[in-house]
């Protein structure tokens, strides 16, 4: 199984909190769509004729600032130099700004068969602190159109919001609820270096960060989700039965996929590699047939902490069995012992061959996984 991450490097406006690649400029666009699709062509040999393509994402950026006819030619390149699986999942992420009535029916009408709207909160307080496009209206009247259009829909929330309120959280959850989407995920706000945010923080324009108010909120959201019937799949996912991320289960049980655009990452297993994040740059190599990246060789210690780093967040967990015939005893053995004080604690837990973090663990599972990676060890 494949995937293909096509990377759409243009915002209407900077979010506060945003450290992925973007333009506010779309002078480059037209030049951008023609060395998408060149770089789609380019790669075609990195997938071998027996493997199909299971998914296609669409990424950013915000993915909705293209037209629905700019969305298919790249969709159509994809078709025209792969071999695509009957039933790929197709995704747009996109803003609710871009979401009116008309896109969603053309969108419908598309090969696009799933919608990963960036919600973020159903409070305007919420939205002007982030710097969001969209205003609530939008949200909900988008929300509304889109479930008629369409079942597998997934929004984005985010939690740790500064003064928000248990309460006000667990009503943004309820308005998720209420409207039947099938599939949320929720990230806390974090505090990146080169964004808006820690500037806004320092000034004191904005309230810094609050970890233990995200774990509570974190707490919250696990508990409420779990109770209607949500599975909490991987840390910031939870989808109903059959409403999973092909995209995002591929991602973390290591599955092989391109990364298209600038900035994407790529990974086939043995090689991490990522282009370029730099718009022109990256337009003027594809057109002279240069892939503008860097490629990185994983050795086994850093394959060994990749499945780690992903098992962990899943409901998957990581196979001592697999650790052992993809790595060898001795990173079994170590994994074992460092993982011991973690199980003393019911942070994590055994379930027959399978290492898996506990509820009270979860939102720790990054750093516990971190406690977990080999550096010594080629």
């Amino acid at each position: 199984m494949s995937g293909i991450y096509i990377h759409i490097p243009f915002c209407k406006q900077a979010c506060h909190y945003c450290d992925f690649h973007f333009s506010t400029s779309v002078k480059k666009k037209d030049e951008m769509m023609v060395a998408l699709c060149h770089e789609i062509e380019l790669r075609s040999s990195e997938i071998k004729d027996n493997n199909f393509i299971q998914t296609i994402y669409f990424g950013g950026g915000t993915p909705s600032v293209l037209s629905v006819d700019e969305l298919s030619k790249i969709i159509d390149t994809v078709y025209k130099n792969y071999t695509v699986s009957k039933d790929v999942e197709i995704t747009i992420e996109a803003n609710p700004d871009d979401l009116t009535h008309e896109k969603i029916e053309a969108l419908a009408k598309s090969k696009v068969n799933r919608l990963s709207i960036g919600v973020q909160s159903f409070f305007e307080e919420d939205l002007r602190l982030m710097n969001r496009a969209h205003d609530v209206k939008e949200a909900i009247n988008c929300l509304s159109v889109a479930t008629h259009y369409f079942d597998n829909i997934s929004i984005d929330l985010i939690y740790g919001i500064p003064n928000m309120s248990i309460e006000h959280w667990k009503q943004n959850i309820q308005y998720a609820l209420d409207l039947g989407i099938p599939h949320i995920s929720c990230y806390a706000l974090t505090v990146e270096p080169n964004t808006a945010l820690p500037k806004l923080i320092e000034k004191g324009e904005i309230p810094p960060v609050d970890d233990v108010l995200a774990q509570k909120h974190f707490e919250v959201l696990v508990e409420t989700l779990e109770n209607k019937g949500f599975v909490h799949y991987e840390l910031s996912n939870f989808g109903k039965e059959g409403f999973f991320s092909k995209n995002n289960t591929a991602y973390w049980q290591g599955k092989h996929y391109l990364g298209i655009g600038p900035s994407a990452h790529s990974y086939n297993g043995k090689q991490r590699s990522w282009n370029i994040n730099n718009n022109a740059k990256y337009i003027k190599a594809i057109q002279q047939n240069q892939f503008p990246r860097e490629i990185e060789n994983l050795t086994p210690t850093d394959q060994y902490n990749e499945y780690i780093m992903t098992g962990l967040r899943t409901i998957w967990g990581v196979s001592l069995q697999k650790i052992e015939t993809e790595f060898g005893k001795t990173f079994k053995q170590y994994l074992l012992k460092q993982a011991q004080k973690h199980i003393e604690e019911h942070l994590l837990f055994l379930d027959n061959d399978t290492l898996l973090v506990t509820k009270k663990g979860k939102f720790l599972s990054d750093g516990i996984a971190s406690d977990l990676f080999l550096v010594n060890l080629g």
